[in-house]
């Protein structure tokens, strides 16, 4: 007989009529398309592994489209919630640090490198610890160079 799902999906005629007309639109994204998919099987009464067949996912997400729908309605279904992002390593004032170093000639070198950099900032007192590639990611955000090009008209 099986086990009674724990989650059932039961779409009202006007959210069965939302999901029928985004599949037939297409003009949301891949993922979306195929959550809503997903919802109008299971409201048919299908077994997550036979919904899980036809549209090639596996039937783990079918049971977590499902719970997001009953515990969080449609929308919560269909879309992802946004994710936190980290904050940076380095703020407006350690940045002007950054590209102040990098405008200076290092000792004993003829340019810097971001290894180089990274342990400056941390012998200036800037920051505790940075890696050299948040140093890269940095420098690359503020489109800076370690000194190695000359920067504005360009020689012809």
């Amino acid at each position: 007989m099986g086990r009674q799902k724990q989650w059932v999906v039961k779409l009202s005629d006007e959210e069965r009529q939302q999901l029928t007309d985004m599949t037939r639109k297409g003009v949301l994204s891949a993922r979306v398309m195929t959550r809503a998919r997903l919802l109008l099987l299971s409201d048919q009464g299908l077994l997550d592994r036979d919904v899980a067949e036809r549209h090639g996912v596996r039937p783990a997400t079918v049971a977590s489209i499902r719970r997001k729908f009953v515990e969080g309605g449609l929308q919560a279904a269909l879309y992802e919630k946004a994710r936190p992002k980290q904050p940076p390593k380095l703020n407006a004032q350690q940045t002007a640090i950054l590209i102040a170093e990098v405008c200076s000639t290092p000792e004993g070198r003829e340019t810097w490198t971001m290894q180089l950099l990274a342990d400056r900032l941390v012998t200036l007192g800037v920051v505790d610890r940075i890696s050299d590639e948040t140093v890269r990611r940095t420098l690359k955000k503020t489109r800076s160079n370690r000194g190695k090009f000359r920067v504005g008209v360009s020689p012809r």
